[in-house]
């Protein structure tokens, strides 16, 4: 007999149904008048990842939803995230209540507004601002070209939900009620103290406090689990032969070459990966016009924020 109870599917399922950790962050899009308004989300996850031209998350939500509407409008949002801060969550909370207007949830607002990298970039666009307590911020472009999604339209005044034909899959308006968005990443926004952990030696102290959203909502309260100190487990190491690591070099068919001290490097990926790994290899070399990749070459290949080290 098995130990576990089934526990009934409904609307919702990761409020309703589960214990489902997610991330709790805040929103950015910009109103008709040009100015920035936040809602709180916790269904957002990365989406491409690697191998494509840019690189993405996935949001989700009403497509009622303000959020929804500015990004069917304007296409461009930031995604701030907070610290663990009981201040910070019950702002972000109460910018959560459903039906509020733009006017209505920034009226009170508690925290700190400034203009991101984009405006810096581009005085002259309009781009929605990020808040100043946060500890990392995304600014993003909502890949409106993907699943045909560029002439979808945000729900109008007085509009309960869209009676379509069709909905897409993925991008857009995806049901009468919903919303997904694949938001481009334009910028990644770092704090010093975590920007500096994470280009030179990620250690426990360096980890910023982040509330996680613990999923499950009642009629009541809203539940989230406190920061806690973060703790490392070594990660499995297998370690393959520079012998093995030269064939699979060898079926890429390429002119660019390696010496054993570089493959020597390689010993300790995953089999699985090594083809992956070795390809962007040679496409590094054959983009910097190296024919032979040495162990000199093959550092400044495995230091991925080398450039970042410069600056």
């Amino acid at each position: 007999m098995s130990s576990f109870k089934d526990l009934r599917i409904v609307d919702n399922f990761y409020q309703t149904s589960l214990f489902f950790p997610m991330p709790v962050v805040l929103i950015g899009t910009l109103t008709d008048d040009g100015k920035t308004t936040f809602g709180p989300y916790s269904l957002l996850a990365p989406f491409y990842v690697a191998g494509k031209d840019f690189y993405a998350m996935m949001l989700e939500c009403r497509n009622s939803s303000n959020t929804a509407r500015n990004l069917l409008k304007h296409k461009k949002c930031t995604v701030n995230f907070l610290p663990d801060d009981r201040k910070y969550f019950r702002e972000t909370v109460r910018l959560g209540w459903p039906g509020d207007s733009p006017e209505e949830k920034m009226k009170d607002f508690k925290l700190t507004l400034e203009d991101g990298l984009r405006k810096e970039e581009d005085p002259e666009g309009a781009y929605p601002q990020v808040i100043r307590e946060a500890f990392q911020v995304m600014e993003c472009t909502w890949a409106d070209w993907l699943d045909g999604a560029e002439n979808d339209r945000p729900l109008e005044d007085g509009e309960d939900h869209y009676n379509l034909d069709h909905y897409h899959d993925f991008n857009g308006i995806t049901t009468p009620y919903g919303a997904h968005f694949v938001l481009k990443i334009d910028r990644i926004l770092m704090k010093e103290k975590y920007y500096s952990t994470i280009v030179n030696g990620v250690k426990a102290s360096g980890f910023p406090r982040i509330p996680v959203d613990y999923g499950y909502r009642d009629s009541k309260n809203f539940w989230y689990t406190k920061h806690r100190r973060p703790i490392p487990e070594l990660l499995p190491m297998r370690e393959t032969t520079v012998q093995s690591v030269r064939y699979a070099a060898d079926r890429l068919q390429s002119e660019v070459q390696f010496t054993d001290d570089a493959l020597a490097m390689l010993v300790k990926v995953p089999r699985i990966f090594l083809p992956t790994v070795l390809k962007g290899c040679v496409k590094w070399a054959e983009e910097n016009n190296v024919s032979v990749i040495t162990e000199k070459e093959m550092k400044i290949i495995n230091d991925k924020r080398s450039r970042e080290k410069k600056k």
